[in-house]
């Protein structure tokens, strides 16, 4: 099965990505591991997708489309795949139409902006790699880590006006493909649920697996 996932930042499409990789036993295809990859090695690409993201803003089509084309060729994709974070914008899914690619289903995880702000500006990290959040899974003492005892801080990317700066564009930019799949008979819609447990029954559910 070859699925694209869709969803604004914050709800939750990496997780249920990977209970129904799980499931299927296909791998999940996130353009924003591949260029947090680039990023951190340091490459032309990471550096120019980097100066995008500060600003919330869409890494362009063209460095974007690449990358997804070379993985969608390599092996492990003969069997079905899981597109997270691609196509974003209605050139990029005509891009993938061009390709030959083959989709068989696009599942939108919907969640209200209000929520998504709520879920992502009360994240906590640690630089020991513990994560918190001050609603879901609060430290025991305010800002400080259960694990090691070090100040907890809130990422740039979830600050709340970086937060709304990425919904702005996910509506703008992203939301429009709805249309596009929707045409061709392909969209579904999950609403996320307050359990995570509850999202992912419901995915498997749409998806018939």
């Amino acid at each position: 099965m070859n699925i694209i996932l869709l969803g604004p930042p914050g709800a939750g499409k990496g997780t249920q990505a990977e209970k129904v990789s799980e499931k299927l036993n296909i791998p999940t295809i996130s353009t924003g591991a591949i260029i947090r990859a680039a990023i951190k090695a340091g490459t032309d690409m990471g550096k120019s997708a980097q100066s995008y993201i500060e600003r919330g803003a869409l890494v362009p089509d063209e460095v974007v489309i690449g990358i997804i084309k070379d993985r969608l060729e390599e092996d492990d994709c003969k069997n079905g795949f899981i597109l997270d974070g691609f196509p974003r914008t209605i050139p990029q899914a005509e891009a993938l139409d061009r390709m030959g690619v083959n989709i068989d289903v696009v599942l939108e995880l919907f969640v209200s902006d209000d929520e998504i702000v709520s879920r992502m500006s009360g994240r906590r990290v640690c630089a020991c790699g513990a994560s918190y959040h001050v609603l879901y899974k609060a430290p025991k003492t305010a800002d400080v880590c259960d694990a090691c005892g070090a100040s907890l801080y809130t990422r740039d990317d979830d600050a709340a006006e970086t937060v709304l700066n990425r919904l702005t564009v996910y509506h703008e930019q992203t939301e429009p493909i709805k249309g596009f799949y929707e045409s061709k008979g392909l969209l579904k819609i999950v609403y996320g649920q307050e359990k995570l447990e509850d999202t992912t029954k419901l995915t498997l559910e749409v998806l018939g697996i």
